[in-house]
Order: C-alpha cells, then sequence, then structure tokens
C-alpha cells in the first residue's frame, strides 16, 4: 500500500485505474469582453489511465479529452471555439495530458507533464487535491491554469480570455495490478 498520505489515504491500492469518462468532469472558467464577463464551460474526457505505485516518482497519468466537446453554455461560441480559428476539433480531434513526474510540491502533491493542444505540446503542472477512495476506485481534484496563447490560440485578443482556470474532478476503477498487466 501507498504510505505516503499526501499522494493518498490508507487503502489506496498500487494498480492500473481507468479514468470513468461518465464520472469525470473537465470544467473552465476564464474572463471575455475585455474581462468584463465570466465564462465558464466543460470538455469531456474520452479516455484515459491513471498508474498508482509504491513509489510516488513511479506514478502515471494519461488523460485524452474530446477537443470538439468543448462547451459553454453558448452555441454560436461553442461552435467557433470548435472551429480552426481556436481549437480546430476535425483536425486536432484530441487534447491529451501526459504525465512526467509525480511529486511534492510546496502545496502538496503534484503532477507535472505536458498537454497537447492543437498539435502544440507545452509543460503543464496539475496541483492534486486528496484521493479519496471507495470500492475499487479513486477519486481526486486536480486544479490547473493555461495561458492559451501558449498554444498558439490567439485569435479575439481582449475579447477572449488569454488564461484559463482548470479544475477536473476525476473519477477511476482499478482494471488490474502493474504486474498483471505487464505480463
Amino acid at each position: 500500500m501507498i504510505e505516503d498520505p499526501a499522494v493518498s489515504r490508507p487503502g489506496v491500492a498500487p494498480g492500473v485505474y481507468r479514468i470513468d469518462p461518465g464520472a469525470t468532469t473537465v470544467r473552465f472558467t476564464t474572463r471575455a469582453v475585455f474581462g468584463l464577463l465570466p465564462v465558464r464551460g466543460s470538455f469531456t474526457v474520452d479516455h484515459g489511465r491513471i498508474s498508482i505505485t509504491e513509489d510516488i516518482g513511479d506514478c502515471a497519468v494519461e488523460a485524452v479529452i474530446r477537443a470538439a466537446s468543448f462547451e459553454s453554455g453558448n452555441p454560436q461560441r461553442d461552435e467557433h471555439v470548435r472551429s480552426p480559428d481556436y481549437l480546430d476539433a476535425a483536425v486536432h480531434p484530441e487534447i491529451v495530458f501526459r504525465s512526467r513526474n509525480v511529486g511534492r510540491s510546496a502545496d502538496g502533491v503534484s503532477v507535472q507533464g505536458s498537454l497537447t493542444v492543437r498539435g502544440m505540446t507545452r509543460p503543464t503542472v496539475l496541483a492534486l487535491g486528496p484521493v479519496v477512495t471507495g470500492d475499487r476506485c479513486l477519486r481526486v481534484r486536480a486544479t490547473t491554469g493555461i495561458d492559451r496563447y501558449a498554444f498558439g490560440l490567439t485569435r479575439a485578443k481582449g475579447m477572449t480570455g488569454r488564461h484559463l482556470g482548470i479544475t477536473l474532478e476525476v473519477t477511476a476503477v482499478l482494471i488490474g495490478t502493474q504486474a498483471l498487466l505487464a505480463g
């Protein structure tokens, strides 16, 4: 069992967990119209895995989000964001996060990795909240902030927020142990 209390509570079994798309949310917040209006929305996770190991440094995460799943409650804006002006979801259907390192930060546990949006990959750090365990599953909240300009999404400066706050509420189900899946 993992003994690092910052990573998990006792009872989180090492193994490979499949991210449950139906029980996982990816939400974002930003500002529009020169920072005057809040914009909130979401994406849908397509699939992903979390590998929990005895050594925190060997843990790994991969998550794939459907770019076409962008929703903000404004159909016209949603279509525009999915278009070639922004995400270009027809050409770049996936937004992918892959971890490089899991470790402690000044604020707790962080997952350093890379985020690929519209074919551009940039470093991204997720800050993790406490891991909650259930019947062969785990739940965790992760937060990060991104600068859309870093991914080449520079249209409508001023009208569309540059910085986005991202909150992930992840539920993952144990599908096997590392040894079983490797063999």
